[in-house]
């Protein structure tokens, strides 16, 4: 598929270190590729350095927020801004390079055969880089419960990488999701499935942050191992309550 207005959607907090680098990379993928920085008001200065690159390139937009209010909420509202700034594909990446921007391409060729493209660690055996192995397996084996416990045949349920066709983003009631972290990766994929969109994987290598401060927490693990559950007994309910009250 050839996108005519593709969107990649970047949340940041104290970013500045990459966003410009980062930002150029993607820009020079496609003349098409627009960009749209979703900043939770940075001490650091990452959302005055995304206005500076939107006066220069006119191809990056830049979305504030008053305070750090979660990775879930920033892509909510960036996929929101994205649509109605007229995306056909959305994607959606961290700013710290653990994902190669080299790979969005390769994303939406895929959206020829899938309405979700997820960049998969997991695809092909284990493609990570400088990951302690305590964090590995979190990572891995959440993939692992979450296919169990909800059927999402997926091999990276939690990847943060990932490229949606407009028409599954405005299916998904986005109001509705209000997970965050690993759960809010889980959710949007589970919601695509339910609506019977096409999902498809694309292996990729997933490095380490080049700077910043891990994002992950107690909370957000807690958080994953109980939204599995609640999609499941939600589909459930679904299934069998009469229509309209499930």
């Amino acid at each position: 598929m050839k996108p005519s207005k593709p969107i990649v959607v970047i949340p940041t907090y104290n970013e500045r270190d990459n966003l410009e680098k980062l930002v150029r990379q993607v820009l020079a993928l496609d003349p098409a590729l627009e960009l749209l920085v979703v900043d939770d008001n940075s001490p650091d200065g990452t959302g005055e350095l995304a206005e500076r690159l939107a006066a220069e390139t006119g191809r990056v937009f830049v979305l504030h927020r008053s305070g750090k209010l979660g990775l879930g909420s920033a892509y909510r509202q960036g996929f929101a801004k994205a649509l109605a700034m007229g995306a056909d594909l959305v994607v959606q990446m961290d700013a710290d390079f653990s994902h190669d921007p080299a790979m969005i391409p390769y994303f939406f060729e895929e959206t020829r055969n899938a309405d979700l493209v997820i960049g998969s660690r997991y695809l092909n055996g284990v493609s990570v880089v400088n990951w302690p192995l305590r964090r590995l397996m979190l990572s891995y084996f959440a993939s692992v419960y979450t296919r169990v416990i909800t059927g999402l045949n997926i091999s990276d349920c939690t990847s943060g990488f990932k490229c949606f066709r407009a028409e599954a983003l405005k299916a998904i009631d986005l109001s509705n999701i209000r997970s965050d972290g690993y759960s809010f990766q889980i959710e949007m994929s589970y919601r695509c499935k339910e609506k019977g969109f096409r999902i498809s994987e694309v292996p990729i290598i997933f490095i380490d942050r080049h700077a910043g401060t891990s994002k992950m927490s107690k909370k957000i693990v807690r958080e994953a191992v109980l939204m599995v559950w609640k999609l499941k007994l939600g589909s459930l309910l679904r299934a069998v309550l009469p229509k309209g009250r499930g």
